[in-house]
């Protein structure tokens, strides 16, 4: 189940609060965890018995290493056990086929991996679990001694699928204590609507064009057809994760819980390091604080800082899926990472706007490619076209009628990837109170009904980050 469901909306979100807001408060993590199994167990009947082995295995392991706090040998031993066992399922069903196939590959042989379906969301709560034991191992935070609210933290729905990334430290307190004002309530569903709408009216639409053209054979592709598909996949993987993150913050304000902002306005960066910055937020401070900063950061030398940053780069291609072209996505955002600290800042610092914007746009488009097309060959020759090598011509009439056909959506899209929709609410809230009192409303009402109508009409409601 997503979210941008008819049986979410109007079925399972509502059931959940009603019960949720009737249950006395001492119950309410039970009421949450009851729900979100629920929701899991909707798509993943049987893999939420894994959820529930890995929250139980974390819990004991956060309950042992605070036992032991002053026998460093023991505790040391359950912080390695409980370390490699989250990694080891992860890789299992993960990593365990992609690895097989090189073995493979490599040494001409033919071992067989079983066949493993990934269950959903595995990245998102294996790396919550593993925080949550980190933090408890450096003396950060104390063990949750309440299974039922541990397990709440864990399987919490609305950030279960996809995340933002909520780490133990920074919603401790709130697992023992919270309240929903009306005021918050209805802040939150302002941006739920704005959420839903960026995924179902902007994304969704936005990623048929980019479904079409990927379709075609690439050397069947114009110059102008290759760019128009790759911006509408920009656009659309944009609107499909920041919309999802927004309803997950959302649906977490609901249950008196505050989420970080997943994305803050990424396509308007002048460089690469700052679309980094603003793209995917709690996967980028999760690896800075657990990966990044242990190894040394930037503390031993440039030389070290370098390799601090290409191991933190290739995993993060390396989480995003058991492929390589992921690995060679990630270590390509390295690289220009590592090139932009060593020599391109202090230029694109320099340059007019203009110039700065376009270089990390077209960066971030190549890198796209790399990203969504899984062979290599494939997207090497996409990105040829993009530039003029092997392109059936430099536009066509297909392109052109696809220009024409979505040229309002691109540009309405290309609009609201950066702050000025905000903005515009912003100064019709300040300057016409009044006004504002009832328009604001009347536009969210709408978008909730165009929402509505476009999931009872239509058939392609894809979420492209449910595969990781």
């Amino acid at each position: 189940m997503v979210f941008s469901s008819l049986n979410f909306l109007f079925l399972f979100l509502p059931l959940a609060l009603l019960v949720y807001y009737l249950s006395p408060r001492k119950l309410r993590n039970a009421v949450l965890l009851a729900a979100s199994l629920i929701f899991y167990a909707w798509g993943e009947p049987l893999y939420i018995l894994l959820m529930i082995g890995s929250t139980v295995f974390d819990y004991m392991n956060g309950r042992l290493i605070e036992k032991y706090r002053h026998r460093k040998a023991v505790q040391s031993t359950v912080f390695i056990a409980s370390m490699t066992g989250s990694l080891a399922v992860l890789g299992l069903f993960k990593y365990a086929g992609f690895v097989v196939d090189n073995i493979n590959q490599l040494f001409h042989l033919n071992i067989e991996a079983a066949d493993l379906p990934l269950p959903v969301g595995i990245s998102f709560y294996t790396f919550q679990t593993m925080s949550y034991v980190i933090d408890v191992y450096r003396g950060k935070v104390p063990a949750q001694r309440n299974i039922i609210s541990f397990g709440a933290y864990v399987a919490m729905f609305p950030q279960l699928v996809a995340g933002p990334i909520v780490k133990y430290s920074h919603i401790a307190a709130q697992l023992e204590s919270r309240k929903v004002t009306l005021e918050r309530f209805g802040e939150g569903a302002e941006l739920f609507m704005r959420g839903l709408a960026k995924k179902v009216l902007l994304a969704n639409n936005i990623g048929l064009l980019w479904a079409h053209i990927k379709a075609e054979p690439i050397e069947q592709l114009s110059v102008l057809s290759a760019w128009l598909g790759i911006v509408a996949f920009t656009l659309q993987i944009y609107f499909d994760f920041s919309g999802y993150s927004d309803m997950a913050r959302v649906l977490g304000k609901m249950f008196g819980f505050d989420f970080m902002e997943n994305f803050r306005y990424p396509y308007i960066s002048r460089s690469v390091t700052e679309f980094w910055r603003r793209w995917h937020i709690s996967l980028g401070s999760w690896f800075r604080e657990y990966v990044y900063i242990p190894l040394g950061g930037n503390r031993s030398g440039l030389v070290k800082q370098l390799r601090n940053l290409g191991i933190v780069w290739f995993l993060t291609g390396f989480w995003h899926g058991a492929s390589w072209n992921f690995i060679i996505w990630g270590l390509y955002f390295g690289v220009l990472v590592m090139t932009e600290k060593l020599v391109l800042l202090r230029w694109l610092e320099r340059s007019p706007a203009a110039v700065s914007h376009v270089y990390t746009l077209l960066a971030v488009m190549v890198g796209w490619v790399l990203f969504d097309l899984e062979h290599i060959a494939s997207a090497w020759h996409f990105i040829g076209v993009m530039f003029g090598s092997g392109a059936h011509a430099a536009v066509d009439q297909k392109a052109l009628y696809d220009l024409s056909t979505y040229a309002v959506l691109l540009v309405l899209s290309a609009i609201c990837a950066t702050p000025l929709p905000g903005a515009i609410l912003t100064l019709i809230k300040q300057t016409w109170r009044t006004a504002g009192i009832v328009l604001i409303p009347l536009i969210y009402a709408l978008l909730l009904v165009l929402s509505t109508a476009y999931l009872v009409n239509e058939s392609y409601n894809p979420f492209l980050y449910f595969r990781f």
